[in-house]
C-alpha cells in the first residue's frame, strides 16, 4: 500500500469516526498502537504494525467486536525513540470511554520508560517477546506482561541449540561465543543470562556492542574475523540485522554459525544480503512465516473486500504474523476480563485481571485460527511470561525452514536472575511484592 493510500485510509477512518453516534463510541474499547513506519527500524516495524491493524479490523468486521464491543484503535508514530514513545503514551492513555486498555510499546527502551508510569496509571503493558526480562515476576511487576518469552529465555534457547549442534552441553566448554548486540536496553537484556551460562558451561563469552542504528559494523566484524568465535549471536533490529549478515559474509564468517534472536529473524533481515544470507539461523517466537486458518478469515473479511492494510503477498510473513499473535493475546485478555466485569468497554485495571487469567488452550487457539502459529499459553499472577518455548529456523536463500524441535528455556538458569533483579527493583522503588496466593 502506498504512503498516499495509507494517508487517505487514515483520513477516511477519521471521518468515519466522526460520523459514529455518541452512543456507539461509548461501546468501543480503545487500544492504542505504538508503531514506527518511518526511520531506521521501519523495515521491521511496518509489517508488525500491519499484522496488528489487520487483526483488530478482522475482529470488528467478522465478529462485530469483542462480544459486541467494537475495537477503536489509533496508531502513534514513535520512530523507535523513547521520548516519542512516552509522548504517545501520555497523549493516548486517556482516550476512549474507559481509557487505553493496554499499551504495546514495541521497544524495550520505551518499556523501561513507561514501567513506573503504568504503575501509577493502572494500565497494562504487553511486551511480547521483548521488554524487561525481570518483569516475568508478576508479584513485583503488576502491570508488565512479557508474554511468550523474555530475552533471558531466548538466550538460554540459543545456547541450547548451539549445544545440540556441538553434540551436547559438555561440548560448550572451551568454546567461544560472541554477542553482537544493539547498544540499547534491548540489546543488553540477554547479557546477564549469557554470562551465567558461560560460567555454568565454561565457554568464553564476548559481548560486542553496535551503535544505533547499526549501519556501521566493520570494526566489530573485523574483531570477529580475528577472534573466530564458534558462534555469533545477533541481537539486532531494523537495518542493523541486514548489515550484520552482509559484514559476516565480507569477513567470511559462516552464516550457519550465526543465531539471531527472534527480532533478527524475519524476511527484511536476510533479503538485503542476497545469496550471502543463505545458512543464517534465527530463533522463532513460536511462529514462522506461514498461513493458517486466521489468514483465510483475513482474506475473506478484509482483503477480498479491499480493506486490508498491506499487499496480500506480505500477509503471512514472520513479522506480520507476530503482529497477529500480539493482537490476539490482547483481544483475548479483554474477552477474558469481560467474563468477570461484563461485556462492555473495560478499564486498564480490569484488563490486567484478564491478562493474569488468560488461558489459551489448544482448543481455543484452533477456534481462533491460530493453532499453526501458537502453542497453549497460560498467564498467572506470579508468571507474566506464561510460555518460554521456541524453535530455530534457517534461511535457505529463498525462504525460512524450521530446523529444530521445540526448546523450552531452562528456568534453573533464568529464574534465579528473575528473583534477584526483580527483588532489587522492588527494594529500590519501595514496592511491596504481592502475595499471588491471595489473588483471585
Amino acid at each position: 500500500m502506498t504512503r498516499r493510500l495509507l494517508a487517505l485510509t487514515a483520513a477516511a477512518a477519521g471521518l468515519a469516526a466522526l460520523a459514529v453516534p455518541v452512543w456507539a463510541q461509548q461501546n468501543e474499547q480503545f487500544i492504542p498502537i505504538l508503531s514506527y513506519r518511518t526511520g531506521a527500524y521501519a523495515v521491521n516495524g511496518v509489517p508488525y504494525a500491519n499484522g496488528v491493524v489487520d487483526y483488530y479490523n478482522l475482529v470488528n468486521e467478522r465478529d462485530g467486536g469483542i462480544n459486541g464491543v467494537k475495537i477503536q484503535f489509533e496508531e502513534c508514530e514513535t520512530g523507535y525513540a523513547t521520548d516519542k514513545g512516552v509522548e504517545c503514551y501520555e497523549r493516548l492513555k486517556g482516550k476512549g470511554p474507559t481509557g487505553a486498555a493496554f499499551f504495546n510499546p514495541l521497544s524495550t527502551g520505551i518499556t523501561f520508560a513507561l514501567t513506573e508510569k503504568t504503575l501509577a496509571d493502572h494500565i497494562p503493558i504487553i511486551t511480547m517477546g521483548y521488554g524487561r526480562a525481570d518483569s516475568k515476576n508478576g508479584s513485583v511487576f503488576t502491570w508488565n506482561f512479557p508474554l511468550l518469552g523474555t530475552y533471558w529465555s531466548a538466550a538460554d534457547i540459543a545456547i541450547q541449540h548451539a549445544a545440540k549442534e556441538l553434540g551436547g552441553a559438555d561440548k560448550l566448554k572451551g568454546k567461544k561465543i560472541s554477542l553482537v548486540y544493539h547498544d540499547s536496553p534491548y540489546g543488553k537484556e540477554p547479557i546477564p543470562t549469557l554470562q551465567a551460562l558461560a560460567k555454568k558451561h565454561g565457554f568464553d563469552f564476548t559481548p560486542i556492542p553496535v551503535t544505533h542504528p547499526g549501519v556501521e559494523q566493520k570494526s566489530q566484524w573485523l574483531s570477529i574475523r580475528q577472534n573466530r568465535p564458534d558462534y555469533v549471536l545477533l541481537w539486532g533490529w531494523g537495518v542493523m540485522n541486514g548489515v550484520a549478515v552482509k559484514e559476516a559474509a565480507a569477513v567470511a564468517y559462516p552464516r550457519d554459525k550465526m543465531i539471531g534472536v527472534w527480532w533478527s529473524g524475519a524476511e527484511p533481515d536476510v533479503t538485503p544480503a542476497g545469496p550471502d544470507a543463505a545458512g543464517y539461523k534465527a530463533l522463532m517466537l513460536q511462529h514462522g512465516a506461514q498461513k493458517g486458518a486466521v489468514h483465510a478469515d483475513i482474506k475473506k473479511h478484509l482483503y477480498d473486500k479491499g480493506k486490508g492494510i498491506t499487499e496480500w503477498d506480505k500477509v503471512g510473513e514472520v513479522l506480520y504474523n507476530r503482529g497477529l499473535v500480539n493482537a490476539v493475546l490482547g483481544v483475548e485478555a479483554v474477552r477474558t476480563a469481560q467474563g468477570k466485569f461484563g461485556k462492555k468497554p473495560l478499564k486498564g485495571e480490569e484488563v490486567r485481571w484478564g491478562f493474569e487469567n488468560l488461558n489459551l488452550t489448544g482448543d481455543r487457539l484452533k477456534a481462533l485460527g491460530f493453532e499453526e502459529l501458537m502453542r497453549p499459553v497460560k498467564i498467572t499472577c506470579a508468571d507474566h511470561e506464561g510460555a518460554r518455548d521456541g524453535r530455530v529456523m534457517q534461511w535457505d536463500g529463498k525462504a525460512w525452514k524450521i530446523i529444530s524441535d521445540w526448546y523450552t528455556a531452562n528456568q534453573e538458569v533464568t529464574e534465579p536472575l528473575v528473583k534477584e533483579v526483580s527483588a532489587a527493583y522492588a527494594a529500590e522503588k519501595k514496592i511491596t511484592p504481592r502475595d499471588c496466593s491471595k489473588e483471585s
